[in-house]
């Protein structure tokens, strides 16, 4: 498949990508990413892989578009894990046998 990234033209395919990001580590997936064989790797990742250019040359959303038209899975960017806080007079209720901190 033919597609344009960084306003150049590069023609990908599904082996070809698999071939290219084989023994390649993942790194960390902070933002957008994309799963290829049963890793999941930053979309930036494999673009500079793929198109062997620096990763502020090509938006995220150009090698997504490629990677979705090759059939290959696109996540957004993950949620964030908000922890619950709890003050201390909640956990010595808990522990005295009063409310439950996790339901206040």
């Amino acid at each position: 498949m033919r597609c344009v990234i960084a306003r150049y033209p590069f023609d990908l395919t599904k082996t070809g990508v698999l071939a290219s990001m084989k023994g390649v580590r993942p790194g960390l997936v902070t933002g957008d990413s994309v799963t290829i064989g049963r890793r999941r790797y930053p979309v930036k990742q494999v673009g500079q892989i793929l198109t062997r250019q620096d990763p502020r040359d090509f938006t995220a959303g150009e090698v997504t578009r490629a990677m979705t038209r090759l059939g290959f899975t696109c996540h957004g960017r993950p949620e964030p894990v908000t922890a619950a806080v709890h003050t201390d007079v909640q956990v010595a209720s808990a522990l005295l046998g009063g409310a439950d901190p996790l339901a206040m």
